[in-house]
């Protein structure tokens, strides 16, 4: 389980770099990250650059997808709910 949740935070922190990039790299209505790479930017993704907004929104759903399975997974692994554990713990005799 710990090697499954170790797994998904180096995908979450991946996909996490990689929406960065492909987000600075979209043509804004002030031009962005991708005039700075000049016209391989503007030939790369061209003006009706489709796909980029797709791959944009895969990776995003894949961002908070495993951003949600993070959680559940840390709350299962977990010994049980934290309001049912006691705040001090009684001193053994």
């Amino acid at each position: 389980m710990q090697l499954l949740i170790t797994l998904l935070y180096i995908l979450f922190v991946l996909s996490a770099i990689v929406l960065v990039v492909v987000v600075l790299l979209q043509e804004g209505k002030g031009g962005g990250f991708g005039d700075a790479l000049g016209t391989a930017g503007q030939q790369t993704f061209g003006v009706k650059a489709s796909g980029i907004h797709k791959f944009t929104g895969a990776v995003a759903v894949f961002f908070l997808g495993s951003a949600l399975l993070i959680h559940y997974l840390n709350r299962t692994a977990e010994e049980g709910p934290v309001l049912d554990q006691p705040l001090i713990q009684a001193p053994s005799e």
